[in-house]
């Protein structure tokens, strides 16, 4: 760990592999959280036009959210290849792969970029908005497609980073990107009157920004390594096909909360309210836990690709037990502020109680959902990503009945206890699955590439 960094945050003591996983896992969660963070106040300047503004704004986002979300192979893929040719000590061809990344990422973000720009008003209509949210979303959403191509740009970039070990410039970059933008919203939406276009709009050059500064990067480590910044069609087409498996699995991730949202919409306005909150404050957790993931991408392929499959059990070993007491610490503080957390965000008196009744289930996830995100993010660094998509089908066919189940047997706060106990249920088959995957030799494949 770099001293400085070290003497700052009170590592010295620790052993050298605490040292590693923290220096990349610190700097990852900073980044994983600071955008959410900045969007919060870049929806309180939308919020001052109204609510229909604001509503539009939402559906748009979520369906954005969406797709970049799918999209976030172009940052797992682009990691362990990276960090796998970092291990075999051959700079140039993590450098090669990084770039194939980066145009794969162009490529794919220019395609949908035109779909999105003609789906819009299609995609908004089907989420159900009112006639007057709906002509907000469609705005926000066709001018944030121009974005696409940047926001793809910035995700397989900082797979790249996260490959060369290096979590902390992301954060950098992520910290700046966000302050801009949300000074960017103030001007163009409350100085200049742009209305959800000028938010739009400050998201997309923020992005490009993001993404200048993310490319400027890879051809600094281009020049210092001699390596082409044009790749052959060959290895942008090996980074396509090494993505499809890491997008099957992000689908059915997703399909997962897709379903869940959709079971509780079922059992009532205020069980969704305190569902919708209990479920930020998941995601929120899950953040922390992901940094952790994240170095276990960079480290594991890193390691694999020098061929040390004594290390990298070791690693895994040590991360998993970092998971489970960081899900411990986790829990318990949930357990302690739920009382509060659920006075201040849910003002009224049903959607209280049933938070804080779900909160408890949320608080019992932690243990098992820290080890179960480092393990998937082991196995993403192995590049297992064809083992992961098809069990995480088996997790979402494992998982859909018995959710789809609840509001057949329970309702009101009883049923959102019982969706979140469906959720554990999950959990727990993931955890399984993965750790039988993870106690096995068929991931340690070994070499600059897989």
């Amino acid at each position: 760990m770099d001293n400085g960094w070290g003497r700052r945050l009170g590592f010295r003591r620790l052993q050298a592999r605490d040292q590693e996983i923290l220096r990349l896992a610190i700097p990852a969660f900073g980044a994983l959280v600071a955008e959410p963070l900045f969007l919060l106040g870049d929806a309180a300047v939308v919020a001052r036009l109204g609510t229909a503004q604001l509503a539009g704004v939402a559906i748009a986002a979520t369906i954005l959210s969406t797709v970049v979300g799918l999209c976030v192979f172009l940052a797992y893929g682009t990691t362990a290849a990276v960090a796998r040719r970092m291990g075999a000590g051959d700079p140039v061809g993590a450098v090669r792969d990084g770039v194939a990344g980066l145009w794969l990422a162009l490529g794919v973000g220019t395609v949908l970029l035109v779909l999105l720009a003609v789906a819009a008003v299609p995609l908004v209509e089907a989420l159900g908005a009112s006639p007057e949210t709906s002509a907000y979303a469609a705005t926000f959403l066709r001018v944030s497609a121009f974005g696409l191509p940047a926001m793809l740009l910035v995700l397989a970039g900082t797979g790249v980073r996260r490959g060369l070990q290096d979590t902390r410039t992301p954060l950098v970059i992520a910290v700046i990107a966000a302050a801009v933008n949300l000074g960017l919203a103030i001007v163009l939406v409350l100085v200049f009157d742009f209305g959800v276009a000028g938010s739009a709009w400050a998201t997309v050059i923020t992005q490009i920004g993001a993404a200048v500064a993310y490319v400027a990067l890879v051809r600094r480590d281009a020049v210092r390594a001699s390596a082409r910044l044009r790749p052959s069609k060959g290895e942008v087409l090996r980074a396509a096909r090494d993505g499809v498996p890491l997008l099957i699995r992000t689908a059915a991730l997703r399909a997962v909360f897709l379903v869940t949202v959709a079971v509780a919409a079922r059992l009532g306005t205020v069980e969704v309210a305190a569902y919708q909150l209990a479920y930020l404050t998941w995601i929120l957790l899950a953040l922390a836990l992901d940094s952790l993931a994240i170095a276990g991408q960079a480290i594991v392929g890193r390691n694999l690709g020098a061929g040390d499959v004594v290390g990298t059990r070791a690693t895994v070993r040590r991360m998993n037990q970092w998971g489970l007491w960081g899900g411990v610490v986790l829990g318990l503080a949930v357990l302690v502020v739920r009382p509060l957390y659920a006075s201040v965000f849910a003002l009224d008196p049903a959607v209280a109680s049933a938070l804080s009744a779900a909160l408890v289930v949320v608080a019992i996830h932690q243990p098992i959902a820290g080890p179960a995100f480092v393990l998937d993010g082991v196995l993403i660094g192995a590049g297992d990503g064809r083992w992961l998509a098809g069990a995480q089908l088996v997790m979402l066919a494992a998982y859909a009945p018995v959710a789809l189940a609840v509001p057949l047997i329970w309702s009101g706060t009883a049923g959102l206890v019982a969706l979140w106990f469906a959720l554990l249920w999950f959990m727990i088959v993931r955890l399984a699955l993965l750790t039988y995957r993870a106690r096995s030799d068929t991931w340690l494949i070994t070499g600059a590439t897989r």
